[in-house]
């Protein structure tokens, strides 16, 4: 067999191998129901096979900080690298080592084709991710339409009973306040007069919730400072964390600029998130309140160190009436409330938990400044 025979088989032999690396790279993709780990973890595998020296080639995929490598993989100074593009944004980099230098021929250690190959495969990965990340952005969206259209229903319906609720519990919780002036009623009939007036008083504050909710009562908007509405609102919530054994921690920024807001709603935002936290620790633990600001926004950070909420219940609690509570302990309106006033002020909430590790809200409000520029657009 002659030399140039030689060449061309082995030339051959070696396309054969990056043909296999790139069929087995097709076939990982096309398992959608599989996480992403696990299918770079199956592509970095195919590395060995498709290079010149199997036994001593070892790859790594690197994804947003995350490693996924061949078995025994040690760095090396023969090493080639590609990096990962996903959107034009650099995420990571596919990499291949030899544990063993090999003679330089030629080319150097790697293979003209091998360099193209590592390019090829990094372009793949990128493509996976992006495909990936794609259909999660569809799955999200998909989801938010059906949530806006659930509250959009959910709304009229709140704003229906509150409308229906309003003039009834007017007229009881009136009576009741009357006959309870009566001087010559027995103990036991001003005991049940009481029990009413409580009971209408309850019932107004799930209707006054389902206003807020409905977005019946506009915010009233001033100028305010949220430190100053922060420390005035914890003076009524402080004993209430201290009979819990919670400890309750301020970390609000000096000089932070003032906002445009609804005094009320945002107490009320302020109280709810206080309340589901101190609810999060029966057996007691540490709240902390913070406040912050970027160039656009200020931010109400609360963070507990209660039970967590695993993910299917985070994606559940602005949903009006969800609630983990057992029956007669909870509307399921407070979290939903807050959602809803945050939103009319143009802000936004993010939450982050995890079951035993405590839950944290962050609601951005934009700044006086950047509303005047939004109303004047």
């Amino acid at each position: 067999m002659t030399l140039v025979n030689q060449q061309a088989q082995a030339a051959l032999r070696e396309r054969v191998k990056e043909l296999t690396c790139l069929y087995g790279i097709a076939k990982a993709a096309e398992r959608p129901g599989a996480p992403l780990g696990e299918v770079l973890q199956s592509i970095v595998e195919l590395f060995p096979p498709a290079w010149q020296y199997p036994e001593i080639t070892h790859g790594r995929i690197i994804v947003d900080e995350r490693i996924y490598a061949t078995p025994g993989f040690l760095d090396s100074d023969q090493r080639q690298v590609a990096n990962i593009i996903v959107s034009g944004e650099e995420r990571g980099m596919v990499e291949v080592v030899y544990s063993e230098k090999k003679p330089d021929l030629f080319e150097g250690p790697f293979l003209k084709e091998e360099r193209s190959l590592i390019n090829t495969i990094a372009r793949q990965v990128a493509l996976i991710i992006e495909r990936r990340e794609a259909a999660e952005d569809r799955v999200k969206l998909q989801d938010q339409l059906r949530h806006a259209d659930r509250l959009a229903t959910i709304g009229q319906l709140a704003a229906g009973v509150a409308h229906e609720l309003n003039e009834p519990l007017g007229n009881i919780l009136g009576f009741a306040q009357l006959a309870q002036k009566g001087a010559e009623i027995p103990d036991q009939t001003r005991q049940d007069v009481e029990k009413i007036i409580n009971a209408s008083l309850y019932a107004r504050e799930v209707v006054n919730k389902l206003k807020l909710f409905a977005r019946q009562t506009p915010p009233q908007k001033t100028q305010l400072d949220l430190n100053k509405l922060i420390e005035e609102g914890l003076l009524f919530l402080e004993s209430r964390c201290a009979k819990a054994g919670i400890e309750l921690v301020r970390s609000l920024s000096p000089n932070l600029p003032e906002i445009t807001a609804d005094q009320g709603q945002l107490h009320q935002v302020l109280v709810n998130l206080v309340v589901n936290s101190i609810q999060a620790m029966p057996e007691g633990g540490k709240l902390i309140i913070r406040t912050a600001a970027t160039p656009n926004h200020v931010s109400l950070i609360v963070e507990d160190t209660g039970t967590g909420m695993n993910h299917e219940v985070k994606r559940k609690i602005f949903i009006p009436f969800f609630t983990t509570k057992d029956v007669n302990e909870g509307t399921g309106l407070g979290l939903a409330v807050v959602d809803g006033i945050v939103r009319s002020h143009d802000g936004s909430i993010e939450v982050e938990s995890e079951v035993g590790q405590g839950t944290r809200f962050e609601v951005q409000l934009p700044l006086k400044q950047r509303q005047k520029e939004q109303e004047s657009e």
